[in-house]
């Protein structure tokens, strides 16, 4: 006991959850002031960012040829998966911090910590690679001299830095930070205007695709494919020649073609999770979160359909260029001067998708700051304007530094990680959570805006004191297969650890269908029967976990078709962390370090979870400025901890995790 007592303390500190009381979604010192409209539309700019005038062309070319109008839809499907849970999510925790908030109520401190600092990375890294795209697309419309000047002046001649500093990107940067900083409702009104212009132009784009657009460019025949092959490669005779550019038809590469670039077009749907990072700063959140993240999906692939569909309809897909493929199918039907349309649009987009990268990113930092996660004084919020000014200025100013001097090209698939990780995480808690008898929610001293939340509260109350009757049975294959109709701590302990081999099972079904490929294309035996046994097990998993009972309580979104539909998105989110390179994992491990010293020489120490909860409270209300301190240290975390597995049970229903605080009017 004695060598174990500190090492099971210091396990518990790892696996503590967050406690979110009722009273508490509602109470913000942050400004709420975001309509539903203003949901849509900062998804909507944050996703559909230049991507569209540039992905749409690459893929078609590469992977696709017309039938990338069915990767888009394949790739919505995959994506809409993780916005369902994420949307369910917005529903029943309404709070700042996205995905790590999620975690943190569901599966404990450590994993809510390492997505929140992948969040983080992916937030500053793709700020500062879409300042840099914003910067260069200028630079093209005034014939690169931006970049020429800088280059003869300021040249920098290092490994993994810029080849010049970019000083226009600094600038944009700090002045969306500053503009973020001023107020969230004047943000989002310029979000607002940037996102109509860039829905207009795409408008203008699909309607002249399908005006000038001919239905010849899908149905290219195989002969007329090789003779072009001929053409182009200057030979002789067409006899024993094979075509360059696929059979021709809608999908000229095959179906394996078109999952290919579904893909690459999943990526083009990252983004509508900045919404989940409003929940203090939104009117309504639990209803206007998850309409948030629905809509802006079905805009955002509605835009990639039309826009993609109106590209091949245009020039046929061979002939798109890929690094500009409107502005040339434009001058293919002799719309030439419409280019100029497209360049507007690309600005707003990339203006849309810097603020959509920058906006989330200070909320992340300040949900973890205030949770005592990261130092104190990035959670300090600006009587004024309500915004957490602190985390968004030093945010701001990391970004404007890696966009100033180093190569991101290096750095962007790093942004894939946190991401994929992020919405694997989010859709592994919503089937552990929907599976709890208890959903770590405290009944609120009044609630008198919640009533209709507040009787679905007591209703799951209820299932829970009968559910408690249930707890007492041993474990045995005949429960796992038939258990009881109400969810019990044994069924969902059984329903996390079933969660946990699904992970397992997913990451070992990825890596063989991606680095045994050859051997599965050669069906050798041993292959072969790896799959076939993983692929088994996956599907048992999944029919005890469907068989286990869920929670009775009803939120305004809950996900439909559990645990199918959760189990995979995880599955298609490991399979695309899977392909990402050796060299950026390595690079993610070095980031990750840095974390983790941070959180255990920090972090671990200073967490709310482990003060005394009416200590803690007290120590807020009378010494309010020792929250914003950076120096500041917390109440020692052992009393909490080392308290008997009842005495935690019933803290958690009864202690009350947030300081109660009024929400802020604008």
């Amino acid at each position: 006991m004695i060598t174990c007592g500190p090492a099971l303390s210091f396990v518990r500190c790892l696996l503590r959850r967050k406690i979110i009381t009722l009273d508490s979604l509602e109470d913000s010192k942050l400004c709420r002031c975001l309509s539903t409209v203003d949901l849509i539309a900062l998804g909507v700019g944050s996703t559909l960012g230049a991507g569209v005038y540039v992905l749409a062309g690459e893929v078609a070319k590469a992977d696709s040829g017309p039938s990338i109008v069915v990767s888009f839809l394949i790739a919505a499907l995959a994506s809409v998966m993780a916005g369902l849970c994420y949307a369910e999510f917005g529903a029943r925790v309404p709070k700042t911090g996205s995905a790590y908030l999620y975690t943190y109520v569901t599966v404990g401190e450590l994993w809510a910590f390492i997505t929140g600092w992948n969040l983080i990375l992916s937030y500053v890294i793709g700020t500062s690679s879409v300042a840099r795209a914003w910067s260069g697309t200028f630079d093209e419309l005034l014939g690169k001299q931006i970049g020429y000047f800088f280059r003869t002046y300021f040249r920098m001649n290092y490994s993994g830095l810029a080849e010049y500093p970019d000083f226009f990107a600094v600038c944009l940067i700090l002045l969306l930070a500053g503009l973020l900083s001023f107020g969230v409702k004047e943000s989002a009104w310029v979000n607002k205007v940037f996102t109509a212009i860039n829905i207009l132009v795409l408008l203008f784009v699909m309607i002249s695709g399908f005006v000038k657009g001919d239905m010849n460019n899908w149905k290219k025949t195989e002969e007329y494919l090789i003779n072009y092959t001929v053409y182009i490669e200057n030979l002789s005779s067409s006899e024993n020649v094979t075509s360059a550019f696929g059979v021709g038809g809608f999908m000229p590469y095959g179906f394996t073609g078109t999952l290919a670039g579904a893909a690459t077009c999943f990526y083009a749907f990252i983004g509508f999770d900045c919404i989940a990072t409003t929940g203090e700063e939104v009117k309504n959140p639990q209803k206007a979160i998850p309409i948030g993240i629905v809509t802006s999906l079905l805009v955002c692939f509605m835009a990639y359909f039309g826009v993609s569909a109106a590209l091949t309809l245009m020039m046929p897909y061979y002939l798109i260029d890929e690094k500009s493929p409107l502005p040339v199918a434009f001058e293919y039907v002799g719309w030439g001067p419409a280019k100029y349309v497209v360049a507007v649009g690309s600005l707003c987009a990339l203006s849309t998708s810097l603020l959509g990268s920058i906006f989330p990113m200070p909320r992340v930092i300040y949900a973890m700051a205030k949770d005592g996660l990261l130092f104190k004084c990035l959670a300090q919020v600006n009587p004024k304007t309500k915004t957490p000014l602190v985390a968004t200025l030093s945010s701001g100013a990391v970004a404007a530094l890696m966009a100033f001097l180093f190569d991101l090209k290096a750095l962007v698939d790093m942004m894939s990680i946190g991401t994929l990780l992020a919405y694997s995480l989010v859709a592994a808690c919503v089937l552990i959570l929907r599976y709890q008898p208890s959903l770590n929610y405290e009944q609120p001293k009044y609630s008198t805006e919640k009533e209709a939340l507040a009787g679905s509260e007591r209703e799951s109350m209820a299932s829970e004191s009968q559910a408690s009757m249930l707890q007492g049975h041993s474990f045995s294959l005949l429960t796992l297969i038939n258990p009881s109709s109400l969810p019990t701590e044994q069924s969902a302990t059984m329903v996390s650890f079933l969660v946990g081999l699904l992970a397992v099972v997913v990451c070992g079904l990825s890596i063989l269908i991606t680095y045994g490929i050859n051997f599965l294309a050669n069906l050798e035996l041993w292959s072969i029967s790896l799959l076939a046994a993983l692929a088994a097990v996956l599907a048992i998993v999944i029919f005890a976990i469907w068989r286990q009972p869920q929670s009775q309580q009803k939120v305004a979104f809950m996900v439909p078709f559990l645990p199918l539909l959760p189990s995979f998105s995880i599955l298609v989110n490991v399979y695309l962390m899977v392909q990402l390179s050796g060299e950026t994992w390595a690079r993610f491990s070095i980031w990750m370090a840095l974390g983790f010293l941070i959180y255990f020489a920090y972090g671990i120490r200073h967490s709310t979870e482990g003060r005394p909860r009416d200590d803690d409270e007290d120590s807020l209300d009378d010494h309010p400025e020792d929250d914003d301190s950076c120096l500041g240290k917390s109440a020692t975390p052992e009393k909490n901890l080392l308290r008997g597995p009842n005495e935690n049970k019933n803290s958690s229903e009864s202690a009350c995790f947030i300081t109660s605080e009024r929400t802020s009017e604008c």
